[in-house]
């Protein structure tokens, strides 16, 4: 995600753009364009994509994209057999012709408790926290800033597809807009009221949603709806939970943190659960007196500071002093909800390493083992995976969690095109006592330096990974790297200011193995070669972020942040079986969002006919009134529900 106007930093750069690590190991950067040297032409300042790289320059009508063999197209004629859409800069929500778009629970709908109605604040009130709901009420609705999101189908046959349990991030506030109409970026909660408010905004919401016999999909009232926010009780779990350095004075056993916050992007796991990951939490706490040296660094290290939300005025939990520093290692996990049962307790799962979480794509192996990719969204971070010790099934039979036992792995990336996956085991390496890493739950906590310390690559903003179902190949997203300004004779590119998708192959197949092949599948940017961008100029696109493979292979890309032409943020869909004279693949673009909006979260029914999209903080700067539901003004963080008017698949 990109917080390019969050409202405690208006004007200010975004702190992802800025690196905290100092590593001298080989950013990927470089190794794309030593892997570009190899394996393409440089000519006229123009890079003539080769072979391995998977957009084409020239987007085929899409009378020749008619879908083929299979449940949802595909074949001799490719997966993609929809009319491209052009970019926009309207203040509403474009999909292609012969498809529909409604909006669906928007920030504010009623989903539990009393039901509370959605009240705007008042254009034009004066300052305070006034205005609007409650915060006991916006604890019953819906959170603000949607992101991350899966669908759980309810019922049998048919009804998994017209019924089920949509679950979904809420990443930010934008603290102007959810106290009152009045206030301006940058306008941060001056109560307690306000700061419950901004809190009960965050968080999770699990909303049951059903198909009508009209097509429209509604939310309804159920015993599984449920709000998950800053202040709900959780449970931490693995080889960090107790660790002295999750200990806090309101917790000194260290087992139960409180509350998640900024939940980016998510990931399902076989036995029906969800994962929501926290993103940036560091700029959610105070600093507060001089820090132990240890401490310091670990603040440093993750940028922990700012307190962009006022939070620490009226909430003791988010100021770090010297005698309770800890708070903030509570946060950075992977948080893992029962959808079903409103009752359970979240549980941070700890094997799983503390980081900028972006999203966790769960794949199971063919021998049942649980393989979880992650990336870990700033400049010059890293991207991890985690293997479960042994099957799922076999473990969840025996109470043990998948996700409390394996190892956790970073990507090292070779210039020729090989990589590593090194462990983040204590005792291995430099990983020891002698450098600072006690036992394996320090290893955790501090999981961006020990992977810096085994010499992890670092990469252009990770942000979210995919796994193609049919082929087992690995995406993911590099969003940008603003802070890389000189060129060099194995890079293409003065800077990465639009940014790439890799993916690789893990050896033999088998996502447990330590090693794997990679390549470029594209490099984002204006298209036709412009600044080394291999996608075609009718389909440019820059900010690559929200990723997903549907069952057909077809890769759905979301973007956050700046588009070529400065255009709204959109999504397109890629064919990585359809490929050119020069072996590219196919892009086309599928939606472009309202005003100032991220587009982000991607699901779909179990038949593939509807397809749910969130659309982000609309209007973050006052320029968008979308989606003006029910006469209102104040823009509104919302899911887009897509299908096709002939019933048909999703992007056929």
């Amino acid at each position: 995600m990109t917080l390019t106007s969050d409202p405690a930093r208006a004007g200010a750069v975004d702190p992802d753009d800025l690196a905290s690590n100092t590593t001298g190991s080989t950013p990927l950067s470089d190794l794309v364009g030593a892997r570009l040297s190899r394996r393409s032409v440089l000519a006229g300042g123009m890079l003539a994509a080769a072979g391995f790289l998977t957009t084409s320059l020239v987007s085929p009508p899409a009378a020749q994209a008619a879908p083929g063999g299979g449940r949802g197209g595909g074949g001799a004629r490719g997966l993609l057999g929809f009319p491209a859409v052009g970019p926009s800069t309207d203040d509403v929500v474009h999909v292609p012709a012969g498809y529909t778009a409604r909006v669906l629970i928007p920030w504010g709908t009623p989903i539990t408790g009393s039901y509370p109605a959605f009240v705007p604040g008042t254009p034009g009130e004066p300052g305070g926290d006034a205005g609007g709901n409650t915060a006991a009420q916006q604890a019953e609705q819906v959170g603000m800033h949607h992101d991350g999101m899966t669908y759980f189908p309810l019922g049998n046959g048919r009804q998994v597809s017209e019924r089920g349990l949509l679950v979904l991030n809420h990443e930010y506030t934008d603290e102007f807009y959810l106290h009152t109409g009045g206030h301006t970026a940058g306008y941060r909660p001056t109560t307690a009221e306000g700061v419950r408010k901004s809190q009960a905004a965050h968080g999770v919401s699990v909303v049951e949603i059903e198909r009508r016999r009209s097509g429209e999909w509604v939310p309804v009232r159920s015993r599984r709806n449920r709000r998950i926010t800053a202040t709900t009780d959780m449970a931490f779990s693995g080889p960090a939970a107790g660790h002295p350095l999750v200990r806090t004075a309101a917790d000194p056993g260290g087992r139960t943190p409180l509350g998640t916050i900024n939940n980016c992007g998510n990931g399902e796991t076989p036995w029906g659960t969800y994962l929501t990951c926290e993103e940036n939490f560091n700029g959610y706490f105070r600093v507060d007196g001089t820090l132990a040296p240890a401490d310091a660094a670990l603040v440093e290290r993750y940028g922990v500071g700012g307190d962009r939300n006022g939070w620490a005025a009226h909430d003791s939990r988010f100021v770090v002093t010297p005698d309770d520093p800890n708070e903030p290692n509570r946060f950075g996990w992977v948080v893992e909800i029962d959808p079903f049962d409103p009752r359970s307790t979240p549980v941070k799962r700890t094997a799983l390493g503390r980081l900028k979480h972006e999203d966790a794509t769960v794949h199971v192996t063919k021998g049942g083992r649980v393989v979880v990719y992650m990336g870990d969204d700033q400049v010059f971070e890293y991207l991890y995976k985690f293997v479960s010790r042994d099957n799922w099934r076999s473990m969840e039979a025996r109470g043990r969690s998948p996700l409390d036992e394996g190892t956790l792995y970073v990507a090292r990336f070779e210039a020729d095109g090989r990589g590593t996956w090194i462990p983040l085991v204590h005792g291995q390496g430099p990983l020891t006592a002698a450098n600072g890493f006690a036992d394996q739950g320090a290893v955790l906590v501090n999981t961006r330096q020990a992977a810096t310390l085994v010499g992890a690559t670092p990469m252009d903003r990770p942000e979210w990974t995919a796994v193609d179902p049919r082929t087992g190949t690995a995406y993911l997203t590099l969003t940008n790297n603003t802070e890389r300004t000189a060129p060099d004779a194995a890079n293409p590119r003065a800077a990465n200011p639009w940014g790439h998708i890799i993916r690789w192959d893990e050896q033999d197949g088998d996502h447990t193995a330590t090693r794997f092949t990679w390549d470029v599948f594209l490099l984002a940017g204006p298209g036709g070669g412009v600044d080394g961008s291999t996608v075609a100029a009718d389909d440019a696109f820059g900010s690559p972020d929200g990723l997903w493979l549907d069952p057909d292979g077809r890769a759905w890309i979301q973007t956050d942040g700046t588009q070529p032409g400065a255009a709204n943020n959109q999504m397109l869909a890629a064919d990585p079986t359809r490929t050119g004279a020069d072996g590219a693949p196919e892009v086309r673009r599928f939606l472009t969002g309202p005003r100032q909006s991220e587009i982000t979260g991607i699901a779909m029914t179990p038949d593939q006919r509807t397809l749910f999209v969130n659309v982000q903080h609309p209007g973050e700067d006052g320029r968008s009134v979308w989606p003006a539901e029910d006469g209102l003004a104040t823009p509104r963080s919302a899911t887009v529900v897509i299908t096709k008017d002939d019933g048909g698949v999703i992007g056929t």
